[in-house]
């Protein structure tokens, strides 16, 4: 199943905690709210712990990816 839609990307690279969780949170309520995907850049590992969780309990499903030495690209995801 291809995707018809360009998932839009949240860069917090350079951010430190708890500003990531943070701003995904107004990304996922304020900016787009109800949005079927957002892939989060960020390069503050702690992130990788305190964004999944915040997304679940919005009804998000999470996929964490390593796209080079201490960059990660957090797909947060709702099947529909």
């Amino acid at each position: 199943m291809a995707e018809s839609q360009t998932v839009p990307v949240l860069d917090v690279r350079g951010e430190i905690c708890p500003y990531p969780m943070l701003r995904t949170n107004k990304e996922l309520d304020d900016v787009h709210p109800g949005i079927s995907a957002l892939d989060v850049l960020t390069d503050h590992p702690p992130a990788l712990s305190t964004i999944p969780p915040e997304a679940m309990k919005r009804g998000y499903g999470c996929e964490i990816d390593e796209v080079r030495e201490g960059e990660w690209m957090i797909r947060l995801f709702k099947d529909e």
